[in-house]
């Protein structure tokens, strides 16, 4: 699969589509079901079942002929007598909806899950509007080949041609005019974006002109970068035209106050008990270095706890972990200072000697 390919399919994912139809259905309470069983002398193989279903509202009551498959459909339901039950003409589908008020005082005991509700009223059967919420994706794959339908489950969408979801798409349109559809555009969020190269952002480019586009939110940290596949660099990696159509968001770090709401939520989450002073040092911790570092040493720290058989995590936990596992910064320095016992090592005597904490380890 091309790598537009893959953006086109993540893009058509965002877009879902909310086809409207009506349908007939028959919705009443079930007065009687009778079910006549092949004689047992003939083939009980190839006999079917047939059988009568008595159904009412409050207005009427009527009586309809049952097949095979309809019975099977009312046993797999477990319908009886007194349940309110729908039925969908087209597809043969059967809703159980509940229990008839009517028939509340027919058993001394009832489970939690049975639910009571009123006999319908007017006509037995009636047109409801039915709602089907699919993504483009789904129906292009399901239109993108014979065993398509198929391939949503296993995954192996494959190509798909730009002929099928030009025709998709006209169908859409249509449906958009008469009523019948909507589109609701989603969200695609797209991480790491300098990872993508310059036919990615020309791609991105044009599909974001489209009408049905859905809303594109990247995310990267890196600053003045060369764009994958040129020789050119530019802010956060991104070419600049594309640059141009996004609203950048400033994000700031963390106060000492947020981290410690983070790690609190974080402490509950993992079902970590831990002490005031504890928490006061692991934030201390996350200030100095990094919240996803003092996030980790949560979990090591439980265990430390553990191990010496404590039920809440005290600040010597903490100082343990702390000891055991370093952080970036730490790791640096003990890199730089001990760089010659190291395979391979590549930074120069100049490099060791700067006491730039923002030395970069080639």
């Amino acid at each position: 699969m091309s790598k537009t390919e893959a953006l086109m399919q993540a893009f058509r994912r965002a877009i879902g589509v909310r086809i409207k139809e009506e349908g007939e259905i028959i919705e009443g309470e079930v007065v009687e079901i009778s079910i006549d069983r092949p004689a047992a002398g003939g083939d009980s193989k190839s006999a079917s079942k047939t059988g009568k279903l008595t159904m009412k509202t409050t207005d009427m009551e009527t009586v309809y002929e049952l097949g095979g498959k309809m019975i099977e459909a009312l046993n797999k339901e477990k319908v009886q007598s007194g349940d309110v039950i729908a039925l969908d003409k087209s597809s043969g589908k059967v809703t159980k909806l509940g229990r008839s008020i009517g028939r509340s005082r027919d058993y001394d005991a009832m489970g939690p899950q049975t639910k009571f509700i009123r006999c319908p009223e007017g006509e037995l059967q009636k047109r409801k509007e039915i709602v089907h919420c699919v993504t483009l994706h789904e129906i292009d794959v399901i239109n993108s080949r014979t065993q398509g339908f198929l391939a949503l489950f296993t995954g192996d969408t494959g190509e798909i041609r730009s002929e099928v979801r030009e025709q998709i798409d006209t169908k859409v349109a249509e449906w958009r005019e008469e009523g019948k559809a909507e589109i609701i555009p989603g969200v695609l969020f797209i991480d790491e974006v300098h990872m993508l190269d310059i036919e990615c952002f020309s791609f991105l480019n044009r599909a974001l002109e489209n009408e049905m586009a859905p809303i594109l939110v990247i995310a990267t940290n890196r600053g003045i970068t060369t764009i994958r596949g040129t020789n050119y660099r530019s802010p956060h990696g991104i070419p600049a035209d594309f640059l141009d159509r996004l609203l950048i968001i400033s994000t700031h770090p963390y106060t000492e106050e947020e981290i410690r709401k983070i790690l609190d939520i974080r402490c509950d989450e993992e079902d970590v008990n831990m002490s005031e002073e504890a928490k006061l040092l692991l934030t201390k911790i996350g200030v100095e270095t990094s919240l996803r570092y003092a996030i980790h040493l949560i979990t090591a720290a439980a265990l430390a706890c553990q191990k010496r058989k404590g039920k809440v995590v005290e600040m010597e936990d903490i100082s343990r972990v702390y000891q055991l596992f370093l952080d970036v910064k730490r790791s640096t320095q003990y890199l730089m200072e001990y760089q010659n016992q190291y395979m391979f090592n590549e930074v120069s005597g100049d490099m060791l000697d700067d006491g730039d904490e923002t030395t970069t380890l080639a």
